[in-house]
C-alpha cells in the first residue's frame, strides 16, 4: 500500500509540471500517434517492458519514479492540449475510474515493492528463496498487464469509432 501511495505521488507531482502549451501539444500529437496503431500486443509489450525493471533492486524504484513521474507528465501534456481549464491532478484521478488504471498501478507498486524486498531479504541471506517469491509476483504482474492492455485497448477503440 505504501508503495502504491508513492506511485500516486510521483505520477501527481509529474501532472503538476509546468508546461507550456507548443510542448503539451507536441506530446500530445506522439500519443496520438501511438494511437492510430494501438493494440494489445504493444500496450502490454509497453507496460510489461516499463514494469519489469522495477523488480530489479536498488535501480528498480529509481527507473520506477522516472517512468511514474513521465507518465504524469503526459497526462498533463494530454490535459493541457486538449481540456486546458481541466486541472491535469483531476484527469489523473478520474483514469482511476477505469479498471486498468487500477491494475497498472498495482502491477507498478508490486515491483517496487518487491525490490525492496528483494533487498531486505538478500541482506538476510534469504534472497534465493526471495527470487522464488518474484518470480511468482512477476508472472502475476504479467497476467494483470495483459488483462489490463485488453480492458485499455478495447475502451480506446470503443471511444474512436
Amino acid at each position: 500500500m505504501v508503495f502504491f501511495v508513492i506511485s500516486l505521488i510521483v505520477t501527481s507531482a509529474g501532472a503538476l509540471t509546468p508546461l507550456n502549451v507548443q510542448d503539451a501539444n507536441s506530446i500530445n500529437q506522439e500519443i496520438e500517434q501511438l494511437r492510430q496503431n494501438i493494440s494489445v500486443q504493444h500496450v502490454f509489450g509497453n507496460n510489461l517492458m516499463l514494469c519489469l525493471p522495477m523488480f530489479i533492486p536498488f535501480v528498480g524504484p529509481i527507473f520506477g519514479l522516472w517512468v511514474l513521474y513521465n507518465t504524469g507528465v503526459v497526462i498533463a501534456a494530454e490535459t493541457i492540449a486538449t481540456s486546458p481549464q481541466v486541472s491535469p491532478l483531476l484527469t489523473l484521478f478520474m483514469l482511476f475510474v477505469f479498471p486498468f488504471t487500477w491494475m497498472e498501478f498495482i502491477s507498478y507498486s508490486t515491483g517496487f515493492a518487491e525490490s525492496v524486498w528483494l533487498i531486505r531479504r538478500g541482506t538476510q541471506g534469504l534472497g534465493k528463496r526471495e527470487l522464488k517469491n518474484a518470480a511468482i509476483l512477476i508472472a502475476i504482474v504479467a497476467v494483470m498487464l495483459l488483462l489490463a492492455a485488453i480492458i485499455e485497448v478495447a475502451l480506446i477503440l470503443a471511444s474512436t469509432s
